[in-house]
């Protein structure tokens, strides 16, 4: 069996547990295949759309945050030696944007995501991430438990 190998890899990360094993997998991933690793964070806004008066210091707060959080994992990696990395914060649906528009955008030819993120009440109710991201990308998905 030929060995795959991967140039671009996405992994999607939100502060969860599950996210923090992806990206250690991602992490090992990279290396392995002197990949360019684009850590992504989509920032909810459908989350803002349900505030009555549009609350502009939420969303500031909401973008410094998926900075910060960025900004740590790319700490992370540069630990562990991958240097080729791409910052990536999108606003919208984590399910759209990640499977069709980053993916797409850096050419991916893997997503690597946690089992499970952070919001438990979107996922009982609509589905996971994760479930929507194996399901609509064009490209190897790699779900982490």
């Amino acid at each position: 069996m030929e060995a795959v190998e991967y140039n671009n890899i996405v992994v999607a990360v939100d502060g969860s547990d599950a996210s923090k094993k992806a990206f250690k997998k991602s992490l090992n991933i990279a290396k392995r295949n002197n990949a360019r690793l684009i850590i992504t964070n989509v920032v909810d806004s459908r989350t803002f759309a349900t505030v009555e008066a549009y609350d502009r210091t939420l969303a500031n707060r909401a973008e410094n945050h998926a900075k910060e959080l960025i900004d740590d994992y790319v700490n992370l990696a540069h630990n562990e030696g991958v240097t080729n990395l791409v910052r990536c914060i999108e606003y919208g649906s984590p399910k759209v944007k990640i499977s069709k528009d980053i993916a797409k955008t850096f050419d991916a030819d893997l997503i690597i995501c946690g089992a499970t993120g952070l919001n438990a009440v979107e996922r009982f109710l609509i589905g996971s991430v994760s479930e929507s991201i194996a399901r609509y990308a064009t490209c190897d998905v790699l779900i982490v438990r």
